[in-house]
């Protein structure tokens, strides 16, 4: 298994360990080539607008629009969330536009606002997610494809549809790795397709 990790601004490094301490092969993505054999991709936090504009200049968009097509699973945490939105409430541009929501930037208040709480998450298990917000987004609205992972305060912080999921936590910057073998249970059942 290979998972790529958007590696043009952000928290990579971050998802790079958590994915190497789950004995999984990681490869940076900065090129189109790079997304050559790639089963997986997560899109990290960081800062969207500056994410996007990368991504536009490095002709990434269609190729990765393309594999998402095929049903290779994808995962944005925090402002990965913002890339995969369909829409962002502001009125900005989508940048990927593959996860069908609204998604509101920082919604949670500054970096000096951030924190740290205990999530449900029955998708996980019973035991409750660390979940840490820094500068964070929240969905404002869903399609009928989106199944809710986790709310906050009333606020929706994690959605799947099918094999897209977006959190708007960052799970890599705490030792709960179940997130992340959430993610690779998608990816192996992709990748054990026929198709794939």
């Amino acid at each position: 298994m290979k998972i790529g990790i958007l590696a043009v601004q952000g928290a990579f490094r971050e998802h790079e360990h958590m994915l190497q301490k789950l004995g999984v092969d990681t490869l940076y993505v900065k090129k189109q080539e790079h997304l050559e054999g790639v089963e997986g991709l997560i899109v990290p936090g960081g800062e969207s607008t500056s994410i996007g504009r990368l991504m536009r200049e490095y002709n990434l968009i269609p190729p990765i629009r393309e594999l998402a097509k095929s049903g290779m699973p994808i995962m944005g945490t925090c402002a990965g969330l913002i890339v995969l939105a369909k829409e962002i409430a502001n009125g900005d541009e989508p940048h990927l536009a593959l996860l069908d929501t609204v998604v509101d930037r920082n919604s949670f208040g500054r970096q000096r606002e951030s924190f740290e709480t205990d999530l449900d998450i029955p998708a996980l298990g019973a035991e409750p997610f660390p979940a840490v917000f820094i500068r964070a987004p929240h969905v404002k609205a869903v399609g009928d494809a989106v199944t809710v992972l986790a709310y906050y305060e009333g606020r929706i912080v994690g959605v799947e549809q099918d094999h897209l999921l977006g959190f708007s936590f960052h799970p890599e910057l705490t030792g709960d790795d179940r997130i992340h073998r959430y993610f690779l249970q998608k990816v192996e059942a992709w990748t054990k397709q026929p198709s794939a």
